[in-house]
């Protein structure tokens, strides 16, 4: 299957979840990653807003044993902003919540993990994303490419194999609603 039948296919039953079932999902999926040596040790967290039905993280930005970041596009390229709960959000150009551009930065040497949107991932750590590949630039850029990564999707879109291209690099765990895999 290509990338964008697949895609159009699993987000169709990522939305297809009740809220519910959605939110019950998240909360596991926050549980496996605050009991993950990857996040414990990690001190400055990258993560994102919940868009469209993708696990919702936002139980963890309340835990202040971390400083976590939010990216705001700009261009074709991410900027990481500190981010902490009661922060003013604005609505960038993809419909996502992202740090107003006042906000301070975070240099990658700051940085100890990040947390991954993704469609899908696979067994081999690879990941499908929305396309308009802003995570495959920083991943593959100097500055961010041996940062750990975690990957984050639901059970049903972690897959045997996805198809990959030459730029597509393999994320170093996947997690979902049923633990944390390493890859």
């Amino acid at each position: 299957m290509e990338k964008a039948e697949l895609r159009r296919s699993l987000l169709k039953t990522r939305q297809s979840m009740s809220v519910e079932e959605w939110q019950e999902k998240s909360d596991r999926i926050c549980s496996h990653l605050q009991s993950s040596p990857l996040f414990t040790q990690a001190k400055t967290i990258l993560a994102y807003f919940s868009f469209r039905q993708e696990p919702n993280l936002n139980p963890l930005f309340t835990d202040n044993r971390y400083r976590w970041g939010a990216s705001r596009c700009v261009g074709d390229s991410l900027i990481w902003h500190v981010s902490k709960p009661g922060d003013i959000l604005q609505t960038g150009a993809y419909g996502i919540l992202e740090p107003l551009p006042r906000a301070p930065t975070l240099h990658p040497s700051e940085v100890d993990l990040i947390l991954v949107p993704a469609v899908a991932c696979d067994y081999q750590g690879y990941r499908l994303g929305y396309g308009g590949g802003y995570y495959d630039r920083l991943l593959n850029s100097p500055e961010w490419s041996s940062k750990p990564t975690i990957g984050i999707v639901f059970d049903f879109a972690y897959l045997p194999q996805l198809p990959i291209d030459p730029w597509d690099k393999p994320l170093q765990a996947v997690c979902t609603e049923t633990g944390l895999k390493m890859q």
